[in-house]
C-alpha cells in the first residue's frame, strides 16, 4: 500500500516513522485488543502528513494474520 500521496491534501511530504511502535496498552489505550503477544501490544506503522496533520496508523503484519486467523472478539464487516 503506498503511504504517498497523502488521501488528505495529495502532499507528497509524508513521513514514516523507522520502526513499529506499540498499539498501546499499559497506561494508554490498547488499539488492537487481542492482536499483540503475550508481554506488548501489537505494534502500528505511523505515517504524517507534514502539509495538513493527517496521522494515520497500519497494523503490524502479525496483528493482520492474527484478524485473518480469526482472532477472539473480532468480527469481520460484511
Amino acid at each position: 500500500m503506498s503511504r504517498v500521496p497523502c488521501p488528505s491534501c495529495g502532499s507528497s511530504n509524508v513521513f514514516t516513522y523507522d520502526k513499529p511502535i506499540s498499539a498501546g496498552g499499559g497506561y494508554s489505550p490498547n488499539l488492537l485488543p487481542g492482536l499483540g503477544g503475550f508481554f506488548g501490544g501489537a505494534k502500528v506503522e505511523v505515517v504524517v502528513c507534514a502539509d495538513c496533520g493527517l496521522l494515520r496508523q497500519f497494523a503490524s503484519e502479525e496483528a493482520r494474520q492474527k484478524l485473518r486467523g480469526g482472532a477472539k472478539r473480532w468480527t469481520r464487516e460484511r
